[in-house]
């Protein structure tokens, strides 16, 4: 499968059709995607027409993702197709507008093949809902995380290049862990979110997965509409922090993803850089500022449901928890004010802070959609500890693979950085694949 910034070069150039990459992606899904269950919706007919629409456009020359086909979270509208949100409750009605991320791709040439499954409201971490059970092609008994499950199954079984995703509590970072891939959930402010009622209290950012680099930082200069994105250079000699410190007390650490943060320290120290171990003071009141924005913003997301009583009955508890947040008067800033504080001051010594990207490996693919709230909600902190504390500060992070465990799954690491520091995480990313090269999709 070729990636999707060679799609685009050869696409510009008139050397193929995007037409003929649509079809393709469409055969693709046609072949696999009965066994991952990837897609909510796949967009035959009108797929085909816009890319016809690409190929007849005069100016395709200037498009940075002419011909690109890509699959777009089931949480953001694409004017034509419902908006389902992995929920029963929802309205099937067609949107009538593309979301802003939609209406840039699109404008940047790519083409929606699809809309991916997702968790009821984007709430948990891994992909099953009533519409049902999301697999990961790295292993069909496993899940491909959540909430943008389905976007990370569709570029890991090689359906598209590239996805559009979104995270809130790791919802990029935790499904491109699961499978492989590179995933980058921006700072606040830098690609426009609008998720929801609210993104969350402003922690949900719309962001990229994909099988490289390049194709991360092509798509999020796109998103971003900042083009020196995707002009990627050496990251100089950077101050890196190595941390395997979990941030839930009592959290278990699986040897190969805590290796997988050691090992590229290593690599980055013989690089060059500055490699320390060190690890961001997370405190104990750093989880009950996530929950309660958790919980909340699903509230706030269930009010805007046509039938909330069709939830399932995790979904109404967590609602129903947020709903009591809110009358308590919670969430409120100082909380997140004074992790951001803590945070700024570690990173007064560092560039960039290394963790591993999940805490176990991916957990079974089973209907978690049916299981009680308890268990849910424990599994995903034992599962998926590390990522929740940047949405909560707003601050840029990614995750990038870093070799496989001895059983054949991927294991990654995270990236982060202070507000800002975008390009810096993806500079460093790039030098990473680079040194140490991994295999793109899953073994057929």
């Amino acid at each position: 499968m070729l990636t999707a910034s060679e799609i685009a070069v050869s696409v510009r150039s008139g050397e193929t059709t995007a037409r003929g990459h649509v079809e393709d992606a469409l055969k693709r899904i046609d072949d696999r995607d009965g066994r991952i269950n990837a897609f909510q919706v796949i967009r035959h007919d009108a797929a085909l027409s816009e890319a016809e629409a690409i190929d007849a456009d005069p100016d395709r020359a200037g498009l940075p993702l002419a011909g690109v086909p890509i699959a777009i979270k089931d949480n953001v509208q694409v004017a034509g197709e419902p908006m389902r949100d992995g929920s029963a409750g929802s309205d099937p009605t067609p949107q009538r507008i593309d979301h802003e991320v939609v209406r840039r791709l699109r404008q940047a040439g790519a083409v929606v093949v699809g809309i991916t499954a997702v968790p009821e409201l984007c709430v948990f971490g891994a992909t099953d809902s009533t519409f049902g059970i999301t697999r990961n092609p790295w292993n069909l008994d496993r899940t491909p995380g959540g909430s943008s499950g389905g976007s990370a199954a569709a570029v890991a079984a090689g359906m598209v290049a590239v996805a559009h995703g979104n995270d809130g509590m790791g919802s990029v970072r935790i499904p491109s862990a699961c499978c492989g891939l590179v995933g980058i959930k921006p700072g606040r402010g830098v690609v426009p979110s609008d998720i929801g009622n609210g993104s969350w209290y402003g922690m949900a950012e719309n962001g990229v997965l994909a099988t490289t680099v390049s194709d991360v930082a092509l798509v999020f200069s796109v998103l971003a509409a900042r083009p020196e994105f995707a002009d990627l250079g050496d990251p100089g000699t950077l101050r890196i922090a190595i941390s395997t410190k979990v941030p839930m007390p009592l959290t278990p650490l699986n040897r190969h993803w805590r290796d997988a943060a050691r090992s590229t320290g290593e690599l980055l120290r013989q690089a060059g850089h500055s490699v320390t171990s060190a690890s961001p003071p997370y405190g104990q009141t750093l989880a009950p500022t996530e929950i309660s924005r958790w919980c909340a913003g699903t509230e706030l997301d269930a009010q805007l449901l046509r039938d909330r009583s069709a939830m399932d009955a995790r979904t109404k508890r967590h609602a129903a928890i947020g709903r009591l947040v809110i009358k308590l008067g919670l969430p409120k800033e100082k909380g997140r004010q004074r992790w951001v504080t803590r945070a700024e001051r570690f990173f007064a010594n560092y560039d960039v802070l290394i963790t591993p990207a999940l805490a176990q490996p991916p957990k079974r693919a089973i209907a978690w959609s049916q299981r009680g709230w308890i268990a849910n909600v424990m599994s995903d902190a034992r599962h998926a500890p590390f990522a929740a504390p940047w949405n909560v500060a707003g601050w840029p992070a990614m995750a990038v693979p870093a070799g496989q465990a001895p059983d054949g799954q991927p294991v990654v690491v995270q990236l982060v950085a202070r507000p800002g520091r975008e390009k810096t995480l993806l500079e460093l990313a790039a030098q990473i694949e680079q040194l140490r090269p991994w295999q793109r999709t899953a073994p057929t």
